[in-house]
């Protein structure tokens, strides 16, 4: 099993909802003393201090509430579903998403039009590297290729080794020019903290709807949390094309 990843806030109450059964939810004390196993899948890291609870009822959230201001979006704007994730890009089991899960669905429902995928930051504070690299990727979207960077910075770590790798702003810059941005200009970006604000809008919308661990995603609405395999994600779209 891969876990999921979250932040501490003193009585926030954790709850996780997915589209396919769950037989059991597994508490288990690792990375900062809190990683939540979702049964019968893949997991997310959580925030050390969410509270472990039981899995509640499907429920949603509108659609609306889950966008900000923007946002980076791959797929057709008229898409019939859209998937919004929060995600932390040092977070190992968001990289698990991007490496096992990420290209079939880009595959198999972006590419064909019938999903559009909308990313937003949720970087962990027990993740030294989540939040400059958010801001990094904010940088790389002024330029037209968030993406690209979002791609690099999973594939390049992954590189280095397994689980938390860290890295810090001399790799966030040698990735941008990797890539081919402008990197006088990335660098000012990221160097300022231009994009502080959206980081922090992000977050909040987040945990405004819930959130408190990556990676977590609101297939119109519904919530998934974790590297759920592909089959979990396969399942929820197909569902919410049927209602369309």
């Amino acid at each position: 099993m891969e876990p999921t990843e979250q932040i501490p806030t003193e009585a926030r109450e954790s709850r996780f909802v997915v589209s396919v059964p769950v037989a059991v939810l597994i508490a288990a004390a690792m990375v900062s003393g809190s990683i939540l196993y979702v049964g019968g899948g893949q997991d997310a890291a959580l925030l050390p201090s969410a509270k472990k609870a039981a899995p509640s009822p499907e429920r949603s959230v509108d659609p609306k509430a889950l966008l900000g201001t923007d946002d980076p979006v791959i797929g057709k704007s008229n898409a019939p579903v859209t998937i919004v994730e929060f995600s932390d890009f040092q977070c190992p089991f968001c990289r698990s998403f991007f490496q096992d899960t990420y290209g079939k669905i880009k595959q198999n429902y972006i590419d064909t039009g019938k999903v559009k995928l909308v990313f937003r930051d949720y970087p962990l504070p027990f993740h030294d590297a989540a939040r400059p690299a958010a801001l990094a990727a904010q940088c790389a979207h002024e330029q037209g290729k968030f993406w690209q960077y979002h791609d690099t910075l999973f594939q390049e770590q992954a590189k280095k080794g397994q689980g938390t790798v860290a890295f810090g702003a001399p790799e966030l810059k040698s990735w941008a020019a990797q890539i081919g941005l402008n990197t006088a200009a990335f660098n000012r970006c990221l160097d300022g903290e231009t994009y502080a604000s959206r980081v922090t809008e992000d977050m909040d919308a987040g945990s405004t709807v819930g959130v408190s661990g990556t990676p977590s995603f609101f297939i119109n609405g519904t919530l998934i949390v974790g590297a759920q395999p592909y089959s979990a994600f396969k399942e929820a779209i197909d569902a919410a094309l049927a209602k369309k």
